[in-house]
């Protein structure tokens, strides 16, 4: 028998009251049994993902929505990129939530445009180019609602 054998053996047989301390000396090569010494598993060996397949993956994301927490799942993934979601994405989270009946969702998603371009002609220009699908939906943004605070 190895001594690890040996001394998990007197461990075992041997059973302790609850405030008693044992100091057990462990093999010299143990410790190293229990490391793994200088590999990192970190996760950049990716490439990066260019704005069309980053725009085409949420586009067919929100098309295969099929609940409430999916979509906000998916919004939440969605705006939390470094980058302004392409209008064929919005399109798609709009009718995401028109199909799972959630209005809330579907202005919220406006209120989260708002903050993401850098300044209001933009957001604009968004609304602007959202405008067939917003009237195809029945979708108002918080301004339109009368909900902005001033």
């Amino acid at each position: 028998m190895n001594r690890l054998q040996l001394l998990t053996r007197a461990i075992i047989a041997k059973p302790l009251s609850v405030n008693t301390l044992v100091a057990v000396r462990y093999p010299p090569s143990f410790g190293r049994l229990l490391t793994i010494n200088g590999i990192r598993s970190y996760s950049s060996g990716h490439e990066d993902e260019s704005f069309e397949a980053f725009t085409e993956r949420y586009v067919k994301l929100f098309e295969g929505v099929d609940d409430l927490f999916e979509l906000q799942r998916n919004l939440n993934n969605c705006f939390a990129y470094d980058l302004v979601p392409a209008p064929s994405v919005i399109e798609a989270a709009l009718k995401a939530a028109r199909r799972v009946n959630d209005f809330p969702t579907a202005v919220r998603i406006f209120e989260g445009l708002k903050e993401k371009v850098e300044n209001k002609n933009q957001y604009n220009q968004y609304l602007e180019e959202l405008k067939p699908v917003r009237d195809e939906l029945g979708v108002l943004t918080k301004e339109e609602l009368g909900l902005e605070w001033k």
